[in-house]
């Protein structure tokens, strides 16, 4: 893991001063890193019914698709608003730096679907608690909420469904 963790590049006051920034970017252009990253991840979940991935845009369409790929599954994505050309559901929520809005598809499951939702990074938590509720609201069981990375110190998962929480690396 250490080999992953290490890959990562770290910029400092981005996106102000302050933060320091986990650059994923130089783990996905790596495809030995990548490849180990994503079969890391889905490892975890061969042999379980798993129906849909749900990715949250924009990096979590890529942790995502990757793993709706390994785990021959279908991806369903949760977008910003007015990008999803059917009837969506929507959620707004408070983030560190303001106010943001999802949207996904209304008919995205089937009652009872068991998902798996992915994103690259757990922070502080707000988007992906807002992305957990916007799936429940469309009837869909959550297996796990799966991320790339935790930073830890920001105690994110403390807004997630206890014990539905799987990061690969952890900061």
């Amino acid at each position: 893991m250490d080999q992953l963790k290490d890959i990562i590049r770290d910029i400092p006051d981005f996106p102000k001063k302050g933060i320091v920034f986990k650059d994923i970017t130089t783990l996905l252009a790596d495809p030995r890193s990548f490849h180990r990253m994503v079969d890391l991840i889905a490892h975890r979940y061969v042999g379980e019914k798993i129906d849909q991935i749900v990715g949250i845009e924009a990096r979590g369409f890529i942790l995502g698709s990757a793993l709706a790929y390994k785990l021959g599954t279908g991806i369903t994505l949760v977008r910003k608003p007015g990008k999803l050309p059917s009837k969506t559901r929507s959620i707004s929520y408070e983030l560190e730096y303001g106010r943001d809005t999802l949207e996904i598809h209304e008919d995205a499951f089937k009652p009872g679907d068991r998902v798996i939702i992915a994103d690259d990074l757990l922070a502080t938590g707000g988007t992906m608690a807002a992305v957990v509720d916007l799936v429940n609201d469309c009837g869909a069981e959550i297996f796990e909420c799966a991320f790339m990375a935790e930073l830890e110190f920001l105690h994110g998962r403390e807004k997630l469904p206890d014990g539905k929480v799987y990061s690969l690396l952890k900061f």
